[in-house]
Order: C-alpha cells, then structure tokens, then sequence
C-alpha cells in the first residue's frame, strides 16, 4: 500500500490535537456544556476529530486497487472488510462515528447538548482505538 505517512502523521496530529481538548471539556458538568461557547467549543473540535478520523480513511482506502467509497460510513465498513481495523470495531464504533459526523456537518442544527455530553463523557475512546489501529499500520 502506497500511503503518504506525511499525510497520515499530520491526520493523527489533528485527531489527537482535538481529542485532547475535548478530553479537558469532559470535566465540565452537564449543565456547564450547555453554555453556548462550550458547546460551540465542543461541537467545533468534536467535528474536526470526526472529519481528520475519516480523512484518514479515505486516504488509505483510495490506495486500495478496486475499492471505491464515497461515504463515511461506507468507510467505516470497508475499513473492516480491508482488515485495517476490526469488523466488530468498524460495524460498531467507527459506524457510528461517521453517522455522528454526517449530523455533525449536514444536521448541526440538531445536535443538542445533552447529545454533545454523552459522547464526550463515553466515546472519546473510540478515537483512540482507531489511532491505535492507524499507527500499527504506519509502523
């Protein structure tokens, strides 16, 4: 597989660089993640971890001769067919992911705090499963 570890590297930096600011924001309470800067705040680094996650999806799938994929979570599914990351993880977690993403960019306007909350509180682990996955396959 022909894939441009500069490009990779600096996906990985932007997942990690807005992981670790949402990581700060899990300490704030529900009720403190409401207020409309955090929110913004929250909603802003959660999208961009979401977009560089699938940046990086595209870019090792489209080194792949006969794959072609367009959607996220089309991505997500092939990830796992392709063995790059686990099947139960692809068709779980990383499915997810790239539905949250779609609402992120398509259906911001529904996204509600309490929504924002839960998935910092719970699935921030989720990117560092796939970045474990991503570096072993750098390595």
């Amino acid at each position: 597989m022909n894939i441009k570890k500069d490009i990779m590297e600096e996906k990985i930096r932007l997942v990690e660089q807005h992981l670790n600011r949402l990581a700060v924001m899990k300490d704030l309470s529900a009720n403190r993640l409401s207020d409309d800067t955090n929110f913004a705040a929250a909603a802003w680094n959660l999208r961009c971890a979401l977009e560089s996650t699938f940046d990086i999806c595209a870019h090792i799938l489209s080194r792949i001769p006969g794959v072609r994929v367009s959607e996220c979570k089309e991505m997500a599914l092939e990830m796992g067919k392709q063995n790059i990351v686990s099947k139960e993880f692809a068709d779980g977690p990383l499915r997810q992911m790239a539905g949250y993403r779609n609402r992120l960019t398509h259906f911001y306007f529904e996204v509600q705090p309490p929504e924002m909350y839960e998935i910092i509180q719970n699935h921030l682990n989720d990117f560092r499963t796939f970045m474990t996955y991503i570096k072993k396959l750098l390595i």
